[in-house]
């Protein structure tokens, strides 16, 4: 249960709220291609305008190379939030400084303001407390619902709090209590599923699903370093020499697991290799598992060298079509299903359909959550994060078909670790 302060804890009428969102959104040539973080803030500013507050939200976008960077400018959402509140929404060109505090003060109740990114001041990310405190000075009442932001301490997640009663808007609320249900009481069997590049990103969700879940399945390039610990040629894979240590760790805590109770950790054991990630690139299926098991029983010439070997000049670039099925089949008999991160090079888009040559894995893990291939078969309570996961499954307008899409990245991976957020341990207690 979120245990702390929310808007429906205070009172709003006539009050100036400043409501820090999560913004971050993907702009091209001055247009939002994915507008999700925007539309799950709506709720929370919805509710603050209908108790006629004085809504001013600020935001980041992107890494600006300085002030004034127009790329990095938040201007475009507040065309599209002006879309999707039906109302006025006014901007300014800047988070902090005179033309801010007069915009603020000359608010009415039921309108609304949109601060220019937080990051064009240096100040912003380095929690300075001067550029918190002039964050602060225009409003009465301060909200945090930018749950894709606060586990970083910076001056708009908790610097402002020290100068603004300081409570949690809708959207954090709900994705703090359903990550923190799930990670502490999910229907089983519960079922994680973690991509991505790097193993170091997730090193302590990967140490926790090991405690919690009933089974884990790896993906993504993060899997290649997996795998070259356990002695397979990865080639050209994109791999991490520096994780080969953590990766053998990892996997002997998960053996070491396995042996108390009934719980799998599964590493793929096909994939779909080519020489470049090019959509047109010819591609091929090498099942490595095969060619373990002959050298184990000292039968190597039961297996095809070029069906169970990678070339020199190829990489890893998605998962098999054995590893696939066992992951979709796995999913059949799971209650609740955590997917964070893909399993192949999702970017990269076919020359003909939506599914690019090295997706067809990731999409097969979406289809089997989604319980397309069992019609009959209950679908399992799913929970999907990671920016690479969300804007896949965006892409393929899927996002409404999940139980919980998170809009957080680095705060759902800390979250689920156990880790407290600064953003949310800032708020006032209920």
């Amino acid at each position: 249960m979120f245990t702390k302060k929310t808007i429906r804890d205070i009172e709003l009428r006539d009050k100036t709220v400043l409501v820090r969102a999560d913004y971050n959104v993907p702009v091209k040539d001055g247009k939002i291609t994915d507008d999700y973080r925007i539309k799950q803030s709506i709720p929370t500013l919805k509710y603050l305008l209908e108790q006629g507050a004085k809504v001013i939200v600020c935001s980041h976008l992107g890494r600006p190379k300085g002030p004034g960077d127009a790329s990095a400018s938040l201007f475009p959402v507040a065309k599209r939030l002006h879309e999707l509140l039906g109302r006025e929404v006014q901007f300014v060109p800047d988070c902090i400084g005179e033309r801010v505090d007069k915009a603020a003060a000359n608010l009415q109740p039921g309108q609304v303001l949109l601060l220019e990114n937080l990051r064009f001041h240096p100040e912003e990310e380095v929690n300075d407390p001067d550029f918190a405190k002039q964050l602060a000075s225009i409003a009465d009442i301060f909200v945090q619902d930018g749950f894709g932001v606060v586990h970083r301490a910076h001056a708009s997640t908790e610097g402002v709090t020290h100068y603004l009663p300081s409570v949690a808007g809708l959207l954090l609320e709900k994705e703090v209590d359903t990550i923190t249900d799930v990670m502490s009481n999910p229907k089983r069997p519960l079922m994680a599923i973690i991509g991505g590049a790097k193993i170091a990103d997730k090193i302590e969700i990967l140490r926790k699903f090991i405690e919690i879940a009933d089974i884990i399945t790896i993906g993504g390039a993060m899997a290649n370093t997996f795998l070259k610990a356990q002695g397979i040629n990865v080639a050209a894979s994109l791999y991490d020499k520096t994780e080969l240590s953590v990766a053998k760790d990892i996997m002997h805590q998960a053996a070491i697991e396995s042996k108390k109770r009934r719980f799998t950790f599964y590493i793929p054991q096909d994939g779909v290799v080519a020489s470049k990630i090019d959509p047109s690139a010819p591609t091929r299926i090498v099942d490595w598992s095969a060619h373990l098991i002959a050298e184990v029983e000292n039968y190597p010439k039961r297996v095809p060298a070029a069906a169970s070997h990678i070339h020199e000049h190829e990489m890893i670039l998605d998962a098999g079509p054995f590893t696939g099925a066992f992951i979709a089949g796995s999913m059949q008999l799971a209650q609740t299903v955590v997917w964070n991160g893909t399993l192949g090079v999702t970017e990269v888009k076919g020359l003909q359909g939506p599914v690019g040559p090295f997706a067809h894995g990731t999409d097969l893990v979406m289809e089997s959550m989604l319980g397309k291939f069992i019609a009959d078969q209950p679908r399992p309570f799913s929970v999907v994060g990671g920016g690479d996961t969300v804007g896949y499954v965006a892409s393929r307008g899927l996002i409404g078909a999940f139980d919980h899409v998170s809009t957080g990245g680095g705060a759902s991976l800390e979250l689920m670790g156990g880790r407290k957020l600064p953003g949310v341990e800032a708020l006032e207690d209920k």
